[in-house]
């Protein structure tokens, strides 16, 4: 019998003026999102995906935006501590899939880099999907007031736990 589990991460950042704008750990031309860290949307919900099924706090509990020592900190090395957390409970990722909701930048000239970071922090193997979508105009992402994301995750337990049916 395998144990597995879906978890669901979202993110959203308004943009903010004089920084690099970075997701998935592709550092793109400024304007960025307003953050404590380097605000990387992608990589913030990519973890909660994983924290929730794995039975552990949200991001925002594990590095809260009231510690300095997170001011600026990479987001993806933030997701390689959430990814050991994630093991050490006993789970391997199975998959990612993301949904990038920006009316800018374009990001399919990217995506490939971005799946490949991704991929390097939560394992060889890991199947990586990336897809962006724009606003169409509607809501604030329409208007281009920020970035949204969306992650499903699927975690696999490596050997049974304690609230596992197996025998």
């Amino acid at each position: 019998m395998t144990d597995l589990r879906v978890g669901l991460g979202y993110d959203v950042h308004p943009f903010a003026d004089g920084r690099p704008l970075v997701l998935a750990g592709v550092t793109l031309d400024p304007p960025g999102l307003e953050g404590h860290s380097d605000a990387d949307a992608v990589a913030h919900a990519v973890a909660d995906a994983l924290l929730g099924p794995a039975g552990l706090p949200d991001l925002g509990a594990l590095y809260p935006a009231s510690d300095e020592r997170y001011r600026d900190a990479s987001s993806l090395e933030l997701l390689r501590g959430v990814v050991g957390r994630v093991s050490d409970c006993g789970w391997r990722v199975v998959n990612v899939d993301v949904v990038i909701a920006a009316e800018q930048p374009r990001l399919a000239p990217h995506l490939d880099a971005m799946a490949r970071n991704l991929t390097s922090v939560l394992g060889d193997g890991v199947f990586v999907s990336i897809k962006p979508k724009r606003g169409e105009g509607m809501g604030a992402i329409g208007r281009a007031e920020g970035i949204a994301v969306w992650t499903v995750a699927l975690l696999e337990r490596l050997e049974p736990g304690p609230e596992s049916s197996a025998p």
